[in-house]
């Protein structure tokens, strides 16, 4: 059943910030007219769907009463299955719709990759999961600049993180993070054999200065030569940043090609994304003692999801999902994952925190989580 009481509550809510937004007084003040714009635009999909709920509804309830009319009957028992479709399509849209926003859904993401069991193969799985990112934000048009990378000669990365920004980012990439692993026959294996090999992915919501105040007597920041690519001119110029946040013992690295000024502001808008990320974790433990953090030690147990390339499978095992469409899932077609695992977010948010159960299945085949 529907909150009603609580819907009808946020349309007055919408009222109420109609007619404050007319407010000279308010017009004026551009940081509070800013902020009931949000809060009125948050609400007007609600506000809608809910007027279309209503009508649909009501149009039900007297079809139903009808149907005791023997001059109606006939008539309205042709309605009545449409309407009762459309009735619970609005109520399972507006059921999500009582979620309360995330703040960080629209933030731009710290993307951070890094191989972690598995030698040279986990390596150039780690370049595997960057290439497939890289073609989903192609879709979405999204954009990514890597901000440091480590690569290795067989071809892979140790580590790359890189900035993704666009419409919606943390919001679709941000179940993405955990230890995710692979099975298959590297180039190099003889015989034949399959192999197991894990990466870790860490998705950051990038931080504004004002979510996290860095002191610059905690910060220790050296130059040096750039590596890697680029040429002659970037490996001799003194164009990379490193950057040490005393406090906390983390280290940040930046480099790209000459701009020393670019790097260091790169370098503290990954330091305050983790900055803020170290700060949201320790809220949640406050709250569940036990949570794990996003990527674990990177062990196989701690999975999160499996690509499987002998049969071209990808399961993922915090919703028992799998596709045997892994050749298309690595190139970049992420939504038939993406999508379930935010819907199962969202359901779980709605019987912890607002009591309601949705009845909601994810489809799919579960997956042996050891073959």
């Amino acid at each position: 059943m529907l909150p009603i009481d609580k819907l009808e509550a946020l349309v007055h809510r919408a009222d109420e910030l109609d007619r404050l937004l007319c407010e000279p007084g308010i017009a004026s003040d551009n940081a509070r007219y800013r902020k009931l714009t949000r809060e009125r635009a948050q609400l007007e999909a609600l506000v809608t769907q809910f007027a279309r709920y209503k009508v649909a509804r009501k149009q039900l309830d007297e079809d139903r009463a009808a149907l005791s009319d023997p001059e109606l009957r006939e008539l309205v028992a042709e309605e009545i299955p449409g309407l009762e479709r459309e009735c619970g399509e609005l109520e399972r849209a507006l059921t999500f719709m009582l979620l309360p926003p995330d703040p960080n859904d629209d933030r731009d993401v710290i993307l951070e990759i890094r191989a972690a069991e598995g030698g040279d193969e986990a390596t150039l799985f780690a370049a595997d999961l960057f290439r497939m990112y890289g073609r989903y934000a192609e879709k979405r048009r999204w954009k990514i600049d890597i901000q440091s990378e480590t690569s290795t000669d067989v071809g892979g990365f140790r580590e790359v993180i890189a900035i993704v920004s666009g419409d919606g980012v943390y919001s679709t990439l941000r179940f993405e993070g955990g230890v995710h692993r692979v099975q298959r026959v590297p180039a190099t294996e003889a015989q034949g054999r399959v192999h197991t090999s894990t990466a870790t992915v860490a998705v950051l919501p990038e931080a504004d200065e004002v979510d996290v105040r860095i002191d610059d007597k905690d910060l220790q920041i050296t130059k040096a030569a750039a590596g890697g690519k680029g040429g002659q001119g970037v490996n001799t110029t003194n164009s990379a940043v490193q950057i040490v946040h005393r406090p906390s013992g983390l280290i940040v690295k930046c480099q790209d090609e000459r701009s020393q000024i670019k790097n260091l502001a790169q370098a503290m808008k990954v330091l305050r994304s983790r900055l803020l990320d170290i700060e949201r974790r320790k809220q949640e433990a406050a709250i569940t003692s036990d949570r794990r953090s996003m990527v674990g030690t990177g062990e196989r147990a701690e999975k999160v999801r499996t690509y499987n390339y002998p049969q071209n499978r990808v399961s993922d095992h915090r919703i028992q999902l799998t596709l045997y469409k892994l050749d298309r899932f690595i190139n970049g077609d992420l939504d038939e994952v993406l999508v379930p695992l935010r819907t199962h977010h969202q359901a779980e948010r709605l019987r912890r925190e607002l009591g309601i159960e949705t009845g909601l299945a994810t489809a799919g085949a579960a997956g042996s989580d050891d073959d």
